[in-house]
């Protein structure tokens, strides 16, 4: 009887199961335990009675400043105001209406003109070439015995320029070439100057020139206070107006040089103190140059048109002999002869010419 014999075949053992561990868990566990801390302290700063904070005062409500109380001398026609930035207004006088303010709106002008072109330390700004347009207007304005500067075909002018001739001699065409320059047209700035007017609070204002030569042009003492303390944080605007000067460049208004001296000679001669324009001193300064022959500078014909000024008035006696002192010689400010004379004769390199242009045949 015949068997089948199968072989045995091995098999290897499997490992014993084991848990995975579920690392997983960990993170989420630390992240439930924060937010439980968080929560924790939130409620504990919510629930918490906190003190109440004491403020205390370091610094005295008001200083009272030593001596007597400041009362101005008030003027005896017209309006002011008077204030101290930082302090307020000090008071004021002549009632608030709105009047003319004349050239005082050219404050307005040089303001607006910094605002769009501002200038830094020892920068001259835009550049404004001078046309035969702008002279035409300058002599109309002097027909009409306008504050002017002459200006000169084909002379450039900086915005620096401009501006010390627009608040010192107080050019009326110097404000308007400024308008026109920065808006366009004279009628375009006015409209800035009024919207700037109200922007301002300058309730009282009303602008219709840039030079404020027309009687419609009106403000109120307390509106052009508002102007000047935003104008005076212009440090240009300020540089400009704090120190200005004539034409004769030794004279200092607001701060004369050697005002003690002559208040002393004054009072020890028996004489007077007067002041004259800018348009009086070059006509006393051509007059001398064209009549005398002496050609000086500006500052030493200040002497001269204050003596033709006591003249006109009648305060000098018939016969009076007067003695005017004249020290700086025309060399020394020679822009002012360059300036008023006439253009210069062309003529051909010819002698011949050069005869009849000087009338010797």
């Amino acid at each position: 009887m015949a068997s089948t014999v199968e072989p045995l075949s091995y098999r290897r053992p499997r490992p014993p199961r084991t848990r995975r561990r579920r690392l997983w868990l960990l993170p989420l566990v630390a992240v439930v335990v924060v937010v439980a801390l968080i929560a924790a302290a939130l409620v504990r700063a919510e629930t918490k009675t906190m003190p109440y904070l004491a403020v205390h005062r370091v610094v005295p409500k008001a200083v009272k400043l030593p001596g007597k109380p400041f009362k101005p001398t008030w003027p005896s026609e017209g309006e002011a105001t008077v204030g101290v930035e930082g302090v307020g207004s000090l008071g004021s006088t002549g009632g608030q209406e709105p009047v003319p303010i004349a050239s005082v709106a050219k404050v307005m002008t040089a303001y607006l003109t910094l605002k769009q072109f501002p200038l830094g330390p020892g920068e001259e700004g835009f550049r404004v070439r001078i046309s035969q347009a702008q002279v035409d207007e300058w002599h109309d304005r002097v027909a009409l015995d306008q504050s002017t500067v002459e200006v000169r075909k084909g002379e450039t002018l900086s915005e620096r320029q401009l501006l010390e001739a627009l608040m010192l001699p107080s050019a009326n065409n110097i404000a308007a070439l400024l308008a026109v320059h920065n808006a366009g047209s004279i009628e375009a700035f006015v409209g800035q100057m009024n919207a700037t007017a109200q922007e301002l609070g300058m309730s009282q204002t009303h602008y219709t020139d840039p030079s404020g030569f027309e009687a419609s042009t009106v403000s109120t003492a307390r509106d052009q206070v508002k102007l000047a303390r935003v104008a005076m944080r212009d440090p240009t605007f300020a540089a400009i107006v704090a120190k200005p000067s004539t034409i004769a460049t030794a004279i200092r208004i607001g701060n004369p040089a050697s005002w003690q001296q002559a208040l002393a000679a004054r009072d020890e001669s028996g004489g007077t103190i007067e002041s004259v324009t800018d348009k009086q001193i070059l006509e006393a300064y051509r007059l001398l140059a064209r009549q005398e022959g002496v050609f000086v500078e500006p500052a030493s014909a200040a002497s001269v048109a204050g003596l033709l000024q006591a003249h006109a008035a009648g305060t000098l006696a018939e016969g009076s002999v007067v003695v005017c002192t004249v020290t700086g010689h025309g060399l020394k400010d020679p822009e002012w002869a360059i300036a008023g004379a006439p253009a210069p004769t062309t003529i051909p390199f010819d002698v011949s010419a050069a005869a009849t242009a000087l009338g010797l045949g």
